[in-house]
């Protein structure tokens, strides 16, 4: 993409200080103590000046990324934006995410507001009771995810997705701006560099290609793997059928009384994935058996006439607290 040839002009860029004011509200509510969010603050209207004027005469270019691993639940490169970047994720999402969402199926979950992980336990433990007819009917559901999802997810698709939808110049050109971004190319390693080694090869941003791959750790990344997932989502329930399905980032179930017409809407998404995304299941999550066996989904455990919270989220939320108190 040739930012410099794409660039649509300043009298373009609709957007107003106040949005991008809000953008900065919305961004510092969980980032403000960040080094580069200090920094940012220690001048704010200056700040925010200068970056409105980058936005509006096409300069803006995003900044240094911190690259470092988390481990739990297991090891992962997290790829976190400047302060000042994200605000502009959240100039992009406040303005162009509204039309999406309207689009969404209500069974995609994660990164759109009152739909998190509890929501999600809630709406499939109410789609197997529909299922099941209140556990009393035998009910399968087909469990899958995809293939090292983030790091795989193809850009020039998604940039498709994306531009199918913003018709706007400049809304386009900014989306496009951060989705080619290449985090990769100017980004500081924190942490100690050991961990990196045990992130498997396959799963690091880092040995990807370059169309690949969007980094974990941005508002922008979970927002477009929704739109990027968006196609799969009506697939599922539009060509296949599905009544019963549920969709949480890249994890998603389907229920039915047929374990039979389950394993045909397995072929029928293995199929789907790679000719229209370019993507892959994982077949060694590819779970398929009878749902009062238990449905592990989004850190809860949904059985008949039980719903909990899995054991291993309950400890790693013990030892958070236990670290955060010493």
């Amino acid at each position: 993409m040739q930012l410099s040839a794409d660039y649509p002009g300043r009298h373009h860029a609709d957007f107003s200080f106040e949005e991008l004011v809000r953008a900065y509200l919305d961004c510092r509510k969980d980032k403000r103590s960040s080094a580069s969010a200090v920094a940012f603050e220690q001048d704010q209207e200056r700040a925010l000046a200068q970056l409105r004027d980058e936005l509006i005469d096409g300069t803006y270019r995003p900044g240094r990324s911190i690259c470092f691993v988390i481990t739990r639940p297991k090891p992962r490169e997290v790829w976190a934006a400047e302060f000042r970047d994200r605000i502009v994720h959240h100039l992009l999402y406040n303005r162009i995410a509204p039309r999406f969402l309207a689009s969404f199926i209500a069974d995609t979950c994660a990164c759109i507001p009152g739909r998190g992980t509890l929501y999600a336990a809630r709406r499939l433990e109410s789609k197997i009771r529909s299922a099941s007819q209140n556990w009393s009917q035998p009910t399968w559901y087909l469990k899958c995810d995809l293939a090292n999802f983030f790091v795989a997810i193809d850009k020039q698709v998604l940039w498709g997705q994306i531009a199918a939808r913003v018709s706007e110049p400049w809304w386009l050109w900014l989306a496009g701006v951060v989705l080619f971004h290449d985090p990769r190319r100017d980004y500081e390693l924190r942490g100690d560099p050991a961990l990196l080694e045990r992130v498997p090869p396959h799963k690091r941003l880092i040995n990807q290609a370059t169309h690949l791959g969007l980094p974990i750790g941005n508002l922008s990344s979970q927002f477009f793997a929704n739109i990027y997932l968006d196609a799969l989502d009506k697939h599922v329930k539009h060509r296949i059928g599905a009544r019963h399905y549920i969709r949480y980032v890249d994890d998603f179930v389907i229920l039915h009384e047929s374990p039979r017409w389950l394993n045909g809407a397995l072929a029928s998404v293995t199929e789907f994935l790679p000719a229209r995304l370019g993507a892959q299941l994982n077949p060694k999550k590819t779970i398929l058996q009878p749902v009062d066996r238990g449905v592990d989904f989004v850190g809860h455990v949904i059985k008949p006439w039980s719903t909990r919270v899995r054991r291993r989220t309950i400890n790693q939320a013990v030892q958070r607290v236990g670290a955060a108190s010493t």
